[in-house]
């Protein structure tokens, strides 16, 4: 059990997810005296429920100049924190002509950088057996494996001299003191990078930024046939969800096809997407619900729905489910990222759209700049 810190330290973080570690990476980084605490033993939360898909080219906005700064940073700690990070790019699969006219609208805007258009058999040469119209390659989307990568970040950051207080739950926080279950910390300033938990550390907050609870439904399942597939896979469902694909005008016109033809993908927020593990295994999902407090029971249909859908991306007959499991992440309709100061040095950061991974590295950096 690391203690906690018996001294000051410049910068405290509460959490140990990919945020959390993104700013505490950052600080290290700039000389700072850093400290982590984290509730949990190990990293059991969004930062490795996810897809570990670094979805750069899709945002917009700042979400996505902090993307392409967060890309920089991921290949950077790859290296030097031992865990792999693929510069395989992302294949978005089109199969309605409206999904099309969205991506051509996108690469008419970004430009062959970013977005190279494709035609049915490039499509098929990235994904054996896909029935496509066409699609596009995103060559700047990166790839990791989650359930590696974080406890290899927070490992380099502990070899640095960078303590991770584990098993520490916060109480309270004031300028320069965090009360913990442990004891209090004296800290300079405080990142409280908590996710969807600062609902219940700092509910008022939380309510203010409009912030509930998303709740994914994800399946690990068995690559049919052996498959291999590089980049990360985006379907049109994607092109509903993603900023940088949502202001473009056909993608009104898309999503009036899918109520049209599937409107339970709708319903169930499915966002049809997919990536492989290192070992074979591939990451199918998601499904989005969101409420203050998620009931306990999971509809089987849902699954089915995903499963059928997924078997029809991979050209499958079916799919067999390796392991199933829940994700959950904090979630608003406002703005992609909570970003407030709570008390004096103290800032709640919270990633609010599902896309911490991809740019918690280029986030962290703006909030310190701000906080010092």
């Amino acid at each position: 059990m690391t203690p906690l810190p018996a001294t000051p330290v410049d910068l405290l973080v509460v959490g140990a997810g990919v945020v959390g570690l993104a700013h505490a990476a950052e600080a290290h980084l700039r000389g700072l005296m850093v400290a982590v605490v984290d509730r949990d033993a190990f990293a059991a939360g969004a930062s490795v429920r996810n897809f570990g898909h670094v979805c750069v080219t899709a945002q917009d906005g700042d979400a996505l100049r902090y993307a392409l700064a967060g890309r920089e940073r991921w290949l950077r700690l790859g290296g030097d924190a031992g865990f792999d990070v693929a510069e395989a790019g992302t294949l978005v699969v089109a199969r309605r002509p409206e999904e099309m006219a969205v991506l051509e609208e996108f690469a008419a805007v970004r430009g062959r950088e970013q977005v190279r258009l494709l035609d049915a058999a490039g499509v098929a040469r990235r994904l054996p057996g896909a029935d496509a119209l066409g699609g596009a390659h995103l060559p700047l989307d990166l790839r990791l494996d989650s359930p590696t990568a974080i406890p290899a970040l927070a490992g380099w950051l502990e070899a640095r001299g960078v303590p991770i207080a584990r098993r520490t739950s916060v109480l309270a926080v004031e300028p320069g003191l965090v009360r913990t279950s442990r004891g209090d910390v004296r800290a300079a300033r405080t990142v409280l990078a908590v996710g969807h938990d600062l609902d219940r550390l700092l509910p008022d907050v939380a309510d203010a930024a409009g912030m509930t609870r998303c709740l994914l439904r994800m399946l690990e399942v068995a690559p049919p046939g052996g498959v291999r597939v590089a980049p990360g896979v985006l379907t049109g469902l994607s092109l509903l969800r993603y900023g940088g694909f949502t202001a473009r005008p056909a993608a009104a016109a898309l999503r009036e096809a899918v109520a049209a033809e599937a409107p339970e993908l709708l319903d169930a927020g499915v966002n049809l997407m997919f990536t492989q593990r290192p070992d074979g295994a591939i990451v199918l999902g998601d499904t989005h619900h969101y409420s203050a407090t998620h009931a306990p029971f999971d509809d089987e249909g849902t699954a089915e729905m995903l499963l059928r859908e997924g078997a029809r991306l991979l050209g499958a007959p079916s799919l067999r489910v390796l392991r199933r499991w829940r994700g959950q992440y904090a979630s608003s309709a406002r703005t992609d990222v909570l970003d407030v100061e709570v008390a004096s040095g103290v800032r709640a950061v919270s990633v609010t759209s599902g896309i911490g991974m991809t740019i918690a590295h280029g986030l962290a950096p703006a909030v310190l700049d701000s906080l010092f």
